[in-house]
Order: structure tokens, then sequence, then C-alpha cells
């Protein structure tokens, strides 16, 4: 009789990876989180060590540097950072799910090579999809390219795009014929630098306060058709595959915030004493904890099934709806009740929960709406 190895038991391999990120986490970022998200900025020798661990090259192939692992290596690595600082994870998470996914699979041999080789050494990538007018209608993006010559010429404005204060290297999604809809969506390598091409507002946020999030200005920017990322007018596919990975990745950054949540309530809990005992040992809190437990578990179980299931190349669209769904929803809520458990000092900066609380809130928002996941999910169980 064969056995199916539980979904949370990990190979020697995984076990060690997540026990490696999980000590550079507490040891090279926690001591900077405070000071990060009031900065509003990561400090540029976090950045650095994310790509000497190489973090932000988790999966990319060793020939072109990479580290040669798994999707579900990303996740496990997104998870633990997000336990110690969810804005550092919102960077390697869109790093490798989003960014570096893109390039190796609708990438040309010569674009591998080229941008591939930099990801994994210092380069930083964005994902320019979203637009004033296109949100949860992703395709409804207004921002043009127009052919001339051997280039395209884009203009147009993007918004609240992650990593856009570091990034050295963009994916632009731009229409190449507007009256064709979401059929002439296209992909654009762009570098900083480009004529045309800069960084405009940078966002002053609720949470994730350290990971930068800013507007793109495209005025006349001009792109070589080299840096065409996959066929004209196929930029939707890239879109819809990558955002439906990426789903899953969010699902584990809020899993790893909810955990981080628990670790800090189950200390504080053990530690606070009231009318002469720990409130560990009162019942009211026991309760508390051990739903919060619960609701983390049945969190995880979700994420690492709908990782597993994309590394083996089966259906997994409507688990990472379902992942990234209720890993919001777990965030926001166990982020809650730790605040609870910690009682006035939770309520303070002093104390990382007060932070790790306002980091849930854009679970339910970006990579797809709570309600746009209801879509998806409730379209899997009707067709």
């Amino acid at each position: 009789m064969t056995v199916t190895a539980p979904l949370t038991q990990l190979s020697d391999e995984e076990t060690m990876f997540r026990n490696t990120v999980r000590d550079f986490a507490k040891r090279e970022i926690g001591p900077y989180v405070r000071e990060m998200d009031e900065a509003g900025k990561i400090r540029p020798d976090v950045y650095r060590k994310l790509f000497e661990m190489g973090l932000m090259s988790i999966d990319i192939p060793e020939e072109y540097g990479g580290q040669g692992g798994s999707f579900f290596q990303s996740i496990l690595a997104i998870e633990e950072l997000a336990a110690v600082d969810p804005a550092i994870s919102v960077v390697v998470d869109v790093q490798n799910t989003l960014f570096n996914n893109a390039i190796q699979r609708w990438g040309t041999a010569e674009q591998k090579q080229k941008f591939l080789t930099r990801i994994c050494v210092d380069l930083p990538g964005a994902y320019a999809l979203s637009e004033a007018g296109s949100g949860s209608d992703a395709f409804a993006l207004q921002t043009r390219a127009v052919e001339d010559g051997g280039d395209y010429v884009l203009t147009g404005r993007k918004l609240w795009i992650t990593n856009a204060g570091e990034a050295g290297l963009f994916l632009v999604f731009a229409n190449v014929n507007l009256e064709a809809g979401y059929k002439g969506i296209t992909g654009f390598l762009v570098e900083r630098g480009t004529a045309g091409f800069s960084v405009g507002k940078k966002e002053d946020k609720l949470g994730i306060r350290a990971s930068s999030t800013c507007e793109l200005i495209l005025d006349a920017c001009r792109v070589p058709k080299a840096n065409v990322l996959g066929q004209v007018g196929k930029g939707y596919k890239i879109a819809i595959e990558t955002l439906n990975e990426g789903r899953i990745g969010i699902g584990a950054q809020m899993l790893g915030l909810a955990a981080g949540a628990m670790r800090h309530a189950l200390a504080y809990a053990k530690q606070r004493k009231q009318f002469g005992k720990a409130i560990a040992e009162f019942q009211g809190v026991q309760f508390e904890l051990a739903e919060m437990a619960v609701q983390v578990e049945a969190t995880r179980l979700m994420v690492y099934n709908a990782a597993r299931l994309r590394d083996a190349g089966l259906p997994y669209v409507t688990e990472a709806a379902m992942a990234k769904y209720q890993a919001s929803i777990v965030a926001e809520n166990v982020a809650s009740k730790a605040i609870e458990v910690l009682g006035g000092v939770g309520f303070t900066k002093d104390y990382p929960v007060e932070k790790l609380y306002r980091d849930a809130k854009i679970g339910r928002i970006y990579e797809g709406t709570s309600n746009m996941q209801r879509v998806t999910i409730a379209k899997a169980l009707l067709s």
C-alpha cells in the first residue's frame, strides 16, 4: 500500500531551506522592521542580502546563476519572511512568482540570457499592470504601444506598482490595438533609464510601508521590439497565468503574517501575569490561541496544496483563489486577536502586532480583490 506524504511534510531539502530563510529573517531583517516601516523604505543592505541569499532568484535555473529551486520553495520563503516582515516578503513574492516567472516562461533565449543573469545578482523587477481605470478590470488598461520601425512607443501611466522604487527592470503591459480590447495587450520589458520612462509618486500607505508602491509614467517611451515579452497581442495570457500563481504567493504572505502574529501572542501570553498567574493559564485566552492556531493550520494546508498542485503540473487556479481568499481573512483575524491578547501594549508601536495588523489589510485587495477570488471560485463551482 502506497502512503501519500502529508501536505505539510517537508523534504530534507525543503526543511533546510525553510530553516535557513527563517534564521535569515530573524537575524538580518528582524532588527530593522520598525525602522524600515517608519521610514517607508527598505534598507539597502537588506536588499543586497536578499540577493546574496538567492531569495530573489529562487527557481531561476542554475545555468543563469539562480538557485534552481521549486515554486514551493518560493512559497516557503515568502511565508517565513512574512512572519517577520510582510513588506520584505512581498518584495520577494513579486520578484519570484510574477516577474521572474513571466520571463522564464515567455522570454526568448536572448532575453533570458540578458536579464535572468542580472536578476540573480542585483536586478530587482516590477510587474506593471494596474492603471487608474483598470484595477479589478485589469484588461481595461489604456496605456498605448505604437509600432515605429524597430521599436514600440509606449504612452500612459501605471499605478500601485510594487517594487517600483528600487526596480531596474519593469514588465509593462500596454495595448497595441485598443479597438481589439484585451487581444491587443502586450508585455514589454522596460529598463530603468529608458528615455520617456520615469518613476513617479510613491504612495504613503497604511501597511507594508517599507515596500515601495509607485506610479510609472511613460511619455513616448521607446522600447525595442527585442524587448517584447511573448507574442504581440498575447500579453493577457501572461497576465492571467502569472497572477494565478502570484495569488498563491499572496496566500503564503498572509499565512506567514498570521503565523507571526500568533507566535507573538503565544510568547506574550506565557510571560504576562495577571491575578498572580500567566494569562495563558486562563481558559478565555487559551480559547483565543486555539482558534488562531486552527485558522493558521487550515490556511497552511490550502496554500501548500495550491503550491504543490502547481509544481505537479495539475490544475490549481481554483485552489489558488481559495487559498488567497482564505489567507487574507485569516491574516486580518489572527492579527486582530493577537492585539487583543497583548491588550494595551498590542495597540502600541512598541510591539510588532500593531504593524502586522496594518500589513494584513492589503491581502484582501492586491493581486485580485476578495470579490474577484469569489468570482473565480463561483465560476469553477458552476461550470
